[in-house]
């Protein structure tokens, strides 16, 4: 089905030339004046989680539940362009934007420099990974492990069947992931950062984080492409 898919995606290409979901310009999925021109995740924000955030240290949601990683940082805000490239990632079957979006994500990691050893990409339920025809967090730590010379580890977490999070807000955001991540291997003293495309209110992150520190990962820090909010 994934070949199928696959080979589906190049017969289209060929008729139809590739524009940039962006600008519209032909040539590229995703044109450079585009992506610099998106808005960034920057400050001020939480020191924690990014979410936007004014006051001194850390926002009042992670101070009065710190998160299970140590602090997650995102290259673009989610709008325009970076968003309709996200949902082209996701939802239209466009790989081919994997490392296009990935390498602004290395660039903020290796200014971040967090102490890490490997990257872990927040997996996907196995049927929607199926559907899909890959995983796109998987997708998008193998370009930025290969940018930065750290390994992928695919078998540190999986994943159990939950509702979708884009249908949830709040709360349900929580509940719906809490117990949705178990470790496949233990991970003692591994320093890790885990690899997703957005950031929304950080409950998917937090529940695979607190997934590999039961493994017996030292840290856990995450790195997203985009953050909403």
């Amino acid at each position: 089905m994934a070949l199928l898919r696959g080979l589906a995606r190049l017969a289209l290409d060929a008729l139809f030339p590739v524009s940039c979901l962006g600008c519209g310009c032909e040539g590229e999925l995703l044109c450079p004046s585009c992506l610099q021109a998106a808005p960034r995740a920057a400050p001020p924000r939480c020191p924690v989680c990014w979410q936007r955030w004014t006051g001194d240290g850390s926002c009042r949601q992670c101070v009065r539940q710190r998160p299970s990683y140590e602090a997650v940082r995102s290259a673009f805000a989610y709008q325009g362009a970076v968003r309709e490239a996200v949902h082209a990632l996701k939802f239209r079957g466009i790989s081919a934007l994997a490392p296009i979006l990935a390498a602004p994500m290395a660039r903020l990691l290796a200014a971040w420099a967090p102490p890490v050893e490997a990257l872990v990409p927040v997996p996907l339920p196995w049927l929607r990974e199926r559907y899909r025809g890959y995983d796109q967090a998987l997708l998008l730590a193998r370009e930025v492990g290969h940018s930065l010379g750290l390994p992928v580890l695919t078998d540190a977490v999986r994943r159990t069947w939950t509702r979708p999070q884009a249908s949830l807000a709040g709360d349900a955001r929580r509940q719906n992931v809490g117990s949705a991540f178990r470790p496949r291997r233990r991970l003692d003293g591994l320093r890790l950062a885990l690899v997703d495309d957005v950031a929304t209110t950080g409950a998917t992150l937090d529940a695979c984080a607190r997934a590999l520190r039961q493994a017996g990962a030292a840290g856990v820090w995450a790195i997203t492409l985009a953050r909403e909010g």
